[in-house]
């Protein structure tokens, strides 16, 4: 008989959330468990270790007040699968797949395996269409592109919530008339944080077209492994059975790998750099690579992982090996941030390595590449000036070098500093490039075109330059 139809009470020992079993045959590593103590009250579980002699359960609810020779445990004989429809919008659910809304569960014979199925290389199609944020750090100079994975690098108290969700709010395709759909899969967050994303969604009129996965600091650390794969099961079904384009925010991918270093280290694994274990690499490539394209499919899957640098360190075991898999990321600013801006974005260590393919004539402008070389250039020079200037005073400058502390202090105030509010089109941001490459004079900006020149530069008087500064 199948063990799905069994109950097993071979329970030997319980520690903190791990269940050990003994004597039970042919049990696959993931499968889905239901444990159930001898108040008749069932709990989630999963197979993380099996062996000949012996079966490592993670209890989701933990095994607090578990009697073992009154514990029964049934193996499902089944991985963790959800459920689908186009009834997931609108949705809010917990990391595996269970209401958290209040309203019924999702009924539907479509299931699919959360671990998702490997897809063929030759098989994906390369990320090339613009989509527009709103947010101009991002669209000007570090842009997004359908089927690309973005990063978010943040440190503790910055506001990565507030960018995310504002993202989410104006991300669009030009000359598109339909919205992304969006998934949103929160890991570890506070009730707090939490209600924020709930309530800002409902207030810009996009909460019918998400699909919400919440998992709270308080909750299992085990379905924080799980949440990311329900979510992408979710923008998978969205994108390439229904064919719609899907924005996919994970958030934050640092609670996710403190979870898998906890069940990594109660199972006994070798522990690699600050702790987590040596395959945090390759875990977090399975879900990152579940972004992008796939060839004659009209859906795509878009993704921005927020990822929290502890210590504000990028060179984080996180931070470092997300670096690797994605193409680019956004960094927050400490030091914008605190002189009020936002969105705080450090624009030296931030980059897109797909943008070249999404801009330009058949996309955004035939100047955007241009523009946004000579802005980034003249920005760079500008902080070397800025650093010079600490030293030897800023009366001790040329003209032209306070002319570049004059750029950089009125592109931090206007250009980054746009607000959670302001929602530009990419034409709006770079006309307002071109505003503050004509602060300085046509010679420096070598990095665009004579008919860019001609077009587009609208040289600003000293007195006025002073004056806006």
């Amino acid at each position: 008989m199948s063990k799905k139809h069994l109950e097993f009470r071979m329970a030997t020992a319980a520690r903190d959330a791990l269940l050990f079993l003994r004597g039970v045959p042919e049990v696959a590593l993931g499968d889905r468990v239901l444990v159930r103590d001898s108040a008749g009250r069932k709990r989630n579980g999963q197979v993380i270790l099996t062996s000949q002699t012996i079966v490592m359960v993670q209890v989701f609810e933990g095994t607090q007040g578990l009697d073992l020779d009154s514990t029964w445990v049934r193996f499902l004989e089944e991985p963790f699968e959800l459920p689908l429809s186009p009834d997931l919008l609108g949705r809010i659910f917990n990391g595996i797949g269970t209401p958290r809304d209040g309203r019924p569960p999702l009924i539907s014979n479509l299931k699919r395996n959360v671990n998702g199925s490997p897809v063929n290389p030759t098989a994906r199609a390369y990320p090339r269409e613009f989509i527009q944020t709103g947010i101009s750090t991002i669209d000007g100079l570090n842009s997004l592109v359908r089927g690309q994975k973005l990063p978010i690098f943040s440190g503790s108290g910055l506001p990565h919530n507030r960018l995310a969700a504002q993202i989410v709010r104006q991300a669009k395709l030009i000359g598109e008339e339909s919205q992304f759909s969006i998934v949103f899969a929160a890991m570890g967050v506070s009730h707090t944080d939490a209600r924020f994303f709930q309530e800002q969604f409902e207030s810009s009129g996009v909460l019918n077209n998400v699909v919400m996965f919440i998992n709270h600091a308080d909750d299992p650390p085990m379905e924080r492994l799980v949440l990311p794969r329900t979510a992408l099961t979710a923008a998978e079904y969205l994108a390439y059975d229904l064919d719609r384009h899907v924005l996919v925010v994970l958030t934050d991918m640092t609670h996710y790998a403190e979870a898998l270093r906890e069940i990594a280290t109660a199972k006994g694994d070798v522990p690699a750099r600050k702790g987590y274990p040596g395959y945090l690499y390759s875990d977090l490539a399975e879900i990152y690579e579940r972004a992008g394209r796939i060839k004659h499919r009209h859906g795509s899957i878009t993704m921005v992982p927020v990822v929290s640098m502890p210590s504000d360190d990028i060179t984080h075991p996180i931070p470092d090996l997300t670096g690797y898999i994605t193409e680019g990321q956004i960094v927050l600013s400490r030091e914008l941030h605190n002189q009020g801006l936002y969105p705080p974005v450090n624009v030296p260590p931030s980059l897109s390595r797909l943008m070249k393919d999404g801009i330009g004539k058949d996309h955004t402008r035939a100047d955007h590449s241009r523009v946004a070389n000579q802005v980034y250039a003249i920005y760079a020079h500008a902080l070397e000036v800025r650093n010079l200037a600490s030293i030897i005073g800023a009366e001790e400058l040329s003209e032209r070098d306070r002319h570049y502390l004059t750029f950089a202090e009125i592109f931090e105030k206007k250009f980054v500093g746009q607000g959670e509010q302001r929602d530009r089109s990419i034409n709006e941001t770079l006309e307002l490039g071109w505003e503050l490459l004509s602060l300085l004079p046509a010679d420096t900006l070598t990095r665009v075109t004579e008919e860019d020149l001609a077009k587009y530069y609208r040289p600003a008087e000293v007195a006025e330059v002073a004056e806006v500064a």
